[in-house]
């Protein structure tokens, strides 16, 4: 049977399209069907030519894919779609999310558009479809529009055998090469990164390639890097730079291998994390805080974007330490880019959109969200450090950390989710203010209140029906007494639950 325009509808997962693709988990039917991508790439045919002004047969359009088990089956169906519509299409098989955007850029390649499946770092079963135009990722209103006219579409099957194919991560993987050997001023034949040793965890995604065709080219020692092979089950650990277990598993290889520096990557590798060679872990305000500071001589004064839930103590490093400006706005990537470029655009430098999850796109690389380029930059100044004696810990040695630090979803039960939050967070600042407490101004995003020994921010999730509250105190057992306040603010509203505020 054919899908629905409300079952299209419901895979719109913000700015990107994401769905359940394998059958096998309990209370999870499969809802990003073949028909349901082909469907929609022939829409994105349909959105590209429109955008650009060209003939569909004029398209040139690359398709990747990370280590999923439904990437072959949904790439045949994309295929499938794109060629039904006439555009020149291009298989790259495994590749990263920042890869297939550089497929626009790339002289060599010169894309009109690019699609990538991959659900991050989301359970196997999972899949999804990020687009990319010459402006960068689509918009959640493009996605919106992509899926209405899927919709109205029938499943469409062209000539697989008119597709070309295209080793894009050769490209991709000497552009990041070039990138060390220029800032370190050594040709990549006379190995730059030799002396260096760099342990790699890719969490069985896509991320191998950092390895084989980047660090060991340059002459780097990657012993004890692990977890390159792709692996659509993910077997060793959740591919998440944010996941405890991920992190551990990179600080461990880091210290048996007594390596300079450790990276992780998520499953399409536009997200990462570092772990120095004392095993301190760089993620989260301490990743903001490293490429913050390794920006800062360059770019002077400057603004720092970040979402919404970095900690006060991540203020006063950006602004007292390396005299930036902290602009601190909402949760999801696209947000911190989309306001980055926004600031950029009206005269306010602005050199790095980042999010605590791992999300980092500088100015200087398209505002492309691209965890290897991060990696890039961070191996660039450990290198530099190492060459004077010094350790790359040493740029964020003044970044103070909060005591405690908790988050708390409060599921909402109303059909009408968002109309329902949008009610609490007005009572909830109403409340707040009546009970003397600080309401930190501006906020792009929910309430935030300012206690003596810490803050909380109550918002809506970007996706779910609930409301994350998160909590940092400066002093231990802080958290214990800011949720009790908070649970004052918050009682009375019948479909709200907070009984995770029991403490």
């Amino acid at each position: 049977m054919m899908m629905t325009e409300m079952e299209m509808m419901k895979l719109q997962n913000g700015s990107d399209v994401r769905g359940v693709a394998v059958a096998g988990v309990p209370g999870e039917e499969v809802t990003l069907t073949p028909e349901a991508v082909n469907r929609i790439a022939a829409a994105f045919v349909s959105f590209l030519a429109k955008k650009l002004g060209k003939e569909p047969a004029a398209l040139r359009i690359a398709v990747g894919h990370d280590s999923r088990i439904s990437a072959s089956l949904l790439q045949e169906a994309v295929f499938s779609g794109l060629t039904a519509c006439a555009a020149d299409v291009f298989k790259c098989d495994l590749a990263s999310t920042p890869a297939m955007f550089m497929s626009i850029v790339f002289s060599q390649t010169q894309m009109d558009g690019a699609i990538m499946l991959t659900a991050s770092h989301l359970p196997y079963n999972r899949n999804g479809m990020k687009f990319f135009t010459v402006e960068g990722g689509l918009e959640k209103t493009d996605i919106r529009a992509l899926l209405a006219q899927a919709a109205a579409l029938p499943e469409q099957h062209g000539d697989l055998a008119q597709v070309h194919a295209l080793n894009l991560m050769e490209l991709y993987a000497e552009h990041l090469c070039q990138t060390i050997s220029m800032r370190l001023g050594v040709p990549v034949e006379e190995k730059p990164l030799q002396g260096m040793h760099i342990v790699v965890d890719a969490g069985n995604g896509s991320g191998g390639f950092f390895v084989t065709d980047v660090l060991d080219v340059l002459g780097a020692d990657t012993t004890g890097s692990q977890f390159l092979e792709p692996d659509g089950m993910f077997p060793n650990h959740i591919p998440n730079p944010e996941n405890a277990a991920a992190m551990a598993a990179i600080r461990a290889a880091v210290l048996e291998n007594h390596a300079d520096l450790g990276l992780i990557f998520d499953t399409d590798v536009d997200r990462m994390s570092a772990v120095l060679s004392n095993g301190e872990e760089v993620n989260r305000n301490a990743l903001i805080a490293m490429i913050a500071a390794i920006l800062a001589p360059d770019y002077p004064g400057s603004t720092i974007v970040t979402d919404s839930v970095t900690s006060d103590e991540l203020t006063e490093f950006l602004t007292q330490t390396l005299h930036l400006v902290h602009h601190r706005y909402m949760r999801g990537y696209k947000n911190v880019i989309d306001e980055c470029i926004r600031l950029n655009e009206e005269g306010t430098l602005s050199p790095l959109a980042i999010e605590t999850s791992g999300h980092g796109a500088l100015r200087e690389n398209y505002y492309l969200d691209d965890g290897a380029f991060l990696a890039v930059r961070l191996i660039i100044a450990a290198a530099q450090a190492k060459q004077q004696g010094k350790e790359l810990g040493d740029l964020i040695a003044a970044l103070k950390q909060p005591a405690e630090s908790v988050e708390y979803r409060l599921k909402i039960t109303a059909d009408q989710a968002g109309e329902y939050g949008k009610n609490v967070l007005q009572a909830f600042s109403e409340r707040a203010q009546a009970a003397g407490i600080q309401i930190a101004t501006p906020s792009y995003e929910g309430v935030r209140l300012v206690f003596p020994q810490g803050w909380a921010l109550l918002r809506m999730s970007l996706h779910d029906p609930n409301m994350p509250l998160n909590i940092e105190s400066k002093e231990a057992g802080g958290c214990k007494e800011i949720t009790a306040s908070l649970r004052q603010l918050l009682t009375g509203f019948e479909q709200l639950d907070i009984s995770v505020l029991d403490v």
